[in-house]
């Protein structure tokens, strides 16, 4: 089934808006008092969820975007409007309650548990007439539905099923969601999600299987049922049925798979747009969804609200008083590249400022990871550094080829690297042929590691000496 899509519109993504925050830190003890491991707090991060993220994932592809969801006048809903309204137009929707909050407690890139919180959804009320005016002006649509309410409410489902049959409506539901409207183009829930709904739920059988059986229950366009890492099935309504697989990756990896299934249905409902049928579109989703896995997931679009010891200060940079999380998200956003290097950078001299020179010049931001005074006196001795990291922070933020600063507690910035995920990591001349922790990181996620020769003559132990031997 090919869509007719001869329209001119923004994308209007409609649904649940949620705010995910990550809780990063390490574990490395139990509790005295129980079982459970006790997690030092190194950084949160927050980002939209749901249809937020989804919103924001067809932004960051260049589409004009308008975003239709009810958003709470809480702390969190406020945390949120601020995440997006530079990004989309917002067209609020009556909203009741504070809004959810999904918080993941990770260490070590695994999470130990999640707090949910906020109890907020969008009432069975008319829409009002900005609501209806962008759905009626939607180039194409997608319904991003996390069971808060949003796709129960009358009105919003008599608009969405009178869409002119050119404008390619993609349904992502939910379990506890209202069912798709039969004007759906097509619907793609993961193989959890199908399995959970009452139609399936009696039943056994293969993901084609319970395809068939939703796409008849549904009276829908088409059926794609995702399967994670082995692609997708999808059913159509003349019958046919395509399997996708996504590229055989060349290594088997821990990857943190949130926010895929937004990858999926965004990636889709624009291909449709485009005028891609339905296969095609799956196709192009799967590999997409693939590679936004591979790239980090939804933490590429995280907002730092906090760095290791809570308030390290961020001077400020040429992106403003931006982390480097800050300036991270802003190159994804820009689809540009991202170069990290890092050292102690204690004394700086002209090797040094030759080496971030060499690094910027390779992507369109650099990140340096700094480490931190106590790092500097494991790997240095006592005496190190002569310049404490606040003073080495605001030296390098002053550097024209330096972005952004982020500093370490490890002897390593494997655990800050993995987080940031640049495209390359910059390491000075006097590591080649050693085998360095950090480029297994880099290679895991797909960056590479560039070595590039020192300037011959400067080092901080020279200078220190020098200084030792005039003093």
């Amino acid at each position: 089934m090919r869509s007719t899509a001869s329209r001119h519109g923004p994308l209007v993504v409609v649904g649940d808006v949620l705010l995910d925050v990550d809780v990063d830190g390490r574990a490395e003890r139990l509790c005295p008092d129980a079982p459970v491991p006790v997690v030092d707090v190194l950084g949160r991060r927050s980002r939209p969820g749901g249809a937020g993220l989804a919103a924001l994932l067809a932004a960051q592809e260049g589409a004009q975007v308008t975003l239709l969801a009810g958003i709470g006048t809480d702390e969190q809903g406020r945390s949120l409007i601020g995440m997006i309204e530079d990004r989309m137009d917002l067209v609020p929707l009556p909203f009741r309650g504070t809004t959810v909050c999904k918080t993941r407690v990770r260490a070590a890139g695994q999470s130990l548990v999640r707090l949910d919180s906020g109890a907020g959804a969008v009432p069975d009320e008319p829409l009002d007439e900005d609501a209806l005016a962008a759905l009626r002006n939607a180039g194409a649509v997608l319904v991003a539905d996390y069971g808060r309410g949003t796709t129960h409410n009358a009105s919003l489902r008599r608009a969405l099923g009178e869409l002119p049959r050119g404008t390619p409506l993609v349904w992502d539901p939910h379990p506890k969601g209202a069912e798709p409207v039969s004007r759906t183009d097509l619907v793609v829930p993961n193989r959890s999600e199908a399995a959970g709904f009452d139609v399936c739920s009696a039943q056994s059988g293969t993901p084609s299987v319970a395809a068939r059986a939703l796409l008849k229950h549904w009276e829908c366009g088409a059926v794609a049922v995702t399967l994670g890492a082995d692609g997708a099935v999808l059913v159509s309504g003349d019958g046919t049925e395509d399997i996708t697989a996504p590229p055989v990756s060349p290594e088997s990896v821990e990857v943190d798979t949130c926010g895929a299934g937004d990858s999926f249905a965004t990636t889709a409902v624009l291909a449709m747009s485009r005028g891609a049928s339905c296969a095609e579109a799956v196709t192009a989703a799967v590999e997409a969804a693939g590679r936004f896995v591979s790239r980090g997931g939804a933490n590429q679009l995280s907002v730092r609200l906090s760095t290791a010891d809570s308030e390290r200060e961020q001077p400020v940079s040429r992106f403003g008083r931006a982390t480097a999380f800050d300036v991270t998200a802003r190159v994804r956003h820009e689809r540009g590249r991202l170069v990290a290097t890092g050292g102690c950078f204690d004394l700086l001299h002209p090797g040094h400022i030759r080496l971030l020179e060499r690094a910027r010049a390779l992507g369109d931001a650099l990140v340096v990871c700094l480490n931190s005074d106590d790092s500097v006196r494991r790997l240095k001795g006592s005496g190190r550094p002569v310049v404490c990291e606040q003073d080495r922070m605001r030296l390098l933020l002053a550097l024209e080829p330096v972005d952004a600063v982020a500093v370490f507690d490890e002897s390593s910035p494997t655990a800050l690297l993995d987080e940031l995920r640049p495209d390359v990591w910059v390491k000075g001349g006097d590591y080649g042929g050693v085998a360095l922790p950090e480029s297994d990181v880099v290679r895991r996620y797909g960056g590479c590691t560039e070595i590039v020769p020192l300037e011959d003559g400067y080092s901080t132990s020279r200078l220190l000496t020098s200084l030792r031997a005039v003093g």
